[in-house]
């Protein structure tokens, strides 16, 4: 007897992958790496360089070189001297000492700006003072006891002071200048106190 014909075994049905709920989707690509969603507007940035360009000059300026002392140039006796083509002045100013340290004179010049151009002369030594005062009785016309360098003058202090400066330029073309002025170089600063006329 024959057998009866075999019938093919059911397949196991295969289950249906689990459903996951729907949520938003997330585009990585926008998320990470866009200077759109990692940095601030431009107006922002912008505002903040503004701001902070102001903050720096402001600190700037409250700490720029000042001068350690101030004052006045109050009287100029000049007189030339015979055959040289060049011009003795008596600069006489009041120095008043500003800072709260005292000040050390390092160098004095005086500076002269005319027509026929510039001049800066040294200071002559205050030894000569009254040799010079007797050959140019006309240089002690106000003039009042002379500074040094290695002078000081205390914090607070005021004083009435003589240099002699020698000009290269005659008599007529320092006449005729546009600026006068005795500079005293302090010890230690990076600023000169500038005293012009």
């Amino acid at each position: 007897m024959s057998n009866p014909p075999a019938t093919p075994s059911p397949t196991p049905a295969v289950p249906d992958p689990p459903k996951t709920p729907a949520g938003p989707t997330i585009n990585i690509g926008e998320e990470f790496g866009t200077a759109k969603k990692n940095l601030p507007s431009g107006k922002i940035l912008v505002i903040a360089v503004v701001v902070l360009g102001i903050v720096v000059a402001f600190v700037s300026f409250l700490r720029r070189a000042k001068p350690q002392a101030a004052g006045t140039l109050d009287n100029v006796a000049a007189v030339e001297i015979p055959g040289q083509s060049s011009t003795m002045v008596a600069l006489t100013f009041t120095l008043h000492n500003t800072s709260d340290k005292i000040l050390y004179v390092h160098t004095l010049q005086g500076s002269v700006k005319a027509p026929s151009g510039d001049a800066t002369g040294e200071a002559v030594s205050a030894v000569d003072f009254d040799r010079y005062f007797q050959i140019f009785p006309a240089l002690q016309n106000g003039a009042k006891p002379s500074l040094s360098p290695e002078a000081k003058i205390q914090p607070g202090e005021t004083a009435s002071r003589t240099i002699i400066v020698v000009f290269p330029m005659t008599l007529d073309a320092f006449n005729r200048r546009q600026v006068l002025a005795a500079v005293i170089w302090p010890y230690d600063q990076t600023v000169p106190i500038v005293l012009s006329k």
